[in-house]
């Protein structure tokens, strides 16, 4: 076994620890935090599949600027009791608990499955993770959708901000 594999195997292991801490704790913040870690696992293993410009992504959009997001979300609605928000056994208890021994089943099969030996990377696999290759492929090949997606963003911005000025306005 090289390098990569070893990593591979304890991001991944990470990766799952982390998410099951973050649907099992009870606290808030304590769920937010491990669901960081998640994501900086989740960047590791692209980093390990030589994926450098969406482990960076990773890292600057989901564990910086999302997770400030939902932090901040967690602080202002002020949950209050935790008591009043446990559930009894329901409809969702029991269809989480069926997807989850299905989840369970996949995985067992997955590990007792025999390997079919192909396990090769792309031969230009550093090239197509890295920043170049992504810009070069970005800016020629889908120039047009990329174009078109940053249209759609500048017309939500500006809805956006129409929305705010009017409240701003009713609320003088």
């Amino acid at each position: 076994m090289n390098l990569d594999v070893i990593l591979f195997a304890l991001f991944a292991i990470g990766a799952v620890a982390s998410a099951v801490f973050t649907i099992t704790r009870r606290n808030p913040v304590a769920a937010a935090m491990s669901l960081i870690g998640h994501f900086f696992m989740l960047a590791g293993l692209y980093l390990t599949l030589h994926a450098q410009f969406v482990a960076v992504v990773q890292v600057l959009v989901y564990a910086g600027a999302i997770m400030v997001l939902v932090v901040f979300v967690i602080m202002l609605l002020n949950l209050g009791n935790e008591q009043q928000l446990t559930e009894r056994i329901s409809m969702r208890t029991t269809i989480g608990t069926l997807v989850a021994a299905l989840f369970a089943m996949q995985v067992v099969t997955g590990l007792l499955a025999r390997p079919t030996g192909v396990n090769t990377q792309h031969a230009d696999a550093a090239m197509i993770g890295a920043t170049a290759g992504i810009g070069n492929a970005l800016f020629t090949t889908y120039i047009f959708p990329f174009e078109a997606v940053s249209i759609l963003l500048l017309a939500a911005l500006i809805g956006a901000v129409i929305l705010a000025k009017r409240h701003l306005h009713e609320g003088i």
